[in-house]
């Protein structure tokens, strides 16, 4: 859909006709549950970041850490909002469809490549340049140079999966036809090598492309005609969900599906195998839930929603760390601007340690906040990704 449909903002009185303009815009045949899974993978990791996420102030300077650490019966959580095997399955299936439509319409691999990453990096751009102004200010602010490289760190760590995605997008015409197997099987050699006695640490590399080539060639696969069969959609769901539980309890891996920062392993930092298996149980979920996504997306209202978030999924992914850190330090500052018996340096769920349960509802309480930090950097930013080369 384009998103010219989008150019201004509606009021409520329009809302109604915002929402029948994207429906009479959207092309017929566009398959909306795709874009459902796009968008879900994505606000996905941003809630999952906003909750497992907690910039601390520690006598003065700032740490990074996360609920996990103090709270791992908190591990399902991560089950929940650990998507990104969803957004490689589906980024297989458009890559393998649009290149393979770009041969027929004879356009070169080069000019094909150069559009699919173009909506990447135009705004990697921006918000890079961004935070370099930022970290320069900040320096020369007189804030310590361990608590900028944390804050910009925050912003950067997330990115990394952008590189992996744009690496297969490049290597499309040759994984194309790769059976997930090949790469699964390489996970799995990889994990049972470098866990091993005397296991080379640099082995991690070959998980960090293999792991998530596995959703990319089962994408890719689904571009060809496979997984079509409710059959597949449960195998995958039962046969990952079982083995990535029994890697858990039985193979030492950790339980949380996210990095937690001072954790001996992780499983997503490079992804291991139980984030392999849960991935391919995320796949399958994905899978039978496409007829009741498309059933619910010829509602025009709920098709909206889903629009408007694919059309703006990098500005979100880019800048909800972005959006989370202008509150934690607006707090900051307001909560010392306080008169009298009220100043502080902490407020609940924000800055404080998030060692308890009421920590977590602190921090629930907070997450519209940073919903409408992060509107406001869509609103700033959102043009640099639709942006269109000349």
């Amino acid at each position: 859909m384009s998103d010219s449909a989008l150019r201004t903002s509606p009021s409520p009185s329009g809302l109604r006709a915002f929402v029948a303009r994207i429906e009479d815009r959207t092309p017929q045949g566009r398959d909306r549950a795709l874009d459902a899974l796009r968008a879900l993978a994505i606000l996905g990791v941003v809630a999952g970041h906003w909750l497992v996420t907690a910039v601390v102030t520690d006598s003065g300077s700032l740490r990074v850490t996360s609920p996990l650490r103090s709270l791992p019966q908190l591990a399902p959580v991560s089950w929940a909002f650990q998507m990104l095997a969803i957004f490689f399955l589906v980024g297989g299936l458009v890559g393998a469809k649009g290149y393979r439509s770009a041969r027929a319409a004879g356009i070169g691999y080069g000019p094909w490549l150069l559009g699919r990453l173009g909506r990447l990096f135009r705004p990697v751009a921006v918000v890079s340049a961004v935070w370099a102004v930022a970290a320069v200010v900040m320096l020369a602010s007189g804030v310590a140079l361990e608590d900028v490289r944390a804050l910009v760190r925050l912003v950067v760590a997330p990115m990394w999966f952008l590189l992996v995605f744009a690496g297969l997008t490049a290597a499309t015409p040759l994984v194309a036809r790769l059976h997930p197997a090949w790469p699964l099987a390489a996970v799995v050699a990889a994990d049972l090598v470098r866990f091993g006695p005397g296991g080379p640490g640099w082995l991690w590399w070959v998980n960090v492309a293999a792991g998530w080539l596995v959703p990319y060639c089962l994408g890719a696969a689904w571009a060809r005609g496979a997984l079509r069969s409710r059959a597949t959609g449960w195998t995958l769901l039962a046969g990952g969900g079982a083995g990535a539980v029994a890697l858990v309890v039985w193979g030492g891996y950790p339980a949380t599906m996210v990095g937690v920062p001072g954790a001996p392993v992780s499983n997503l930092d490079p992804p291991s195998l139980a984030a392999v298996a849960f991935g391919l149980a995320q796949c399958g979920a994905a899978l039978l839930l496409l007829g009741p996504l498309r059933r619910l997306l010829r509602r025009p209202a709920a098709w909206a929603a889903v629009a408007v978030a694919n059309l703006a999924a990098m500005t979100i992914f880019l800048w909800h760390q972005t959006a989370m850190i202008a509150v934690t330090e607006l707090g900051l500052l307001a909560s010392r601007a306080l008169p009298g018996s009220l100043r502080g340096d902490a407020l609940p769920g924000l800055h404080t340690a998030p060692d308890g349960l009421g920590w977590v509802a602190a921090r629930l309480a907070w997450l519209p906040v940073f919903a409408l930090a992060l509107l406001v950097c869509c609103a700033a930013f959102h043009t640099y990704e639709r942006r269109r080369a000349r």
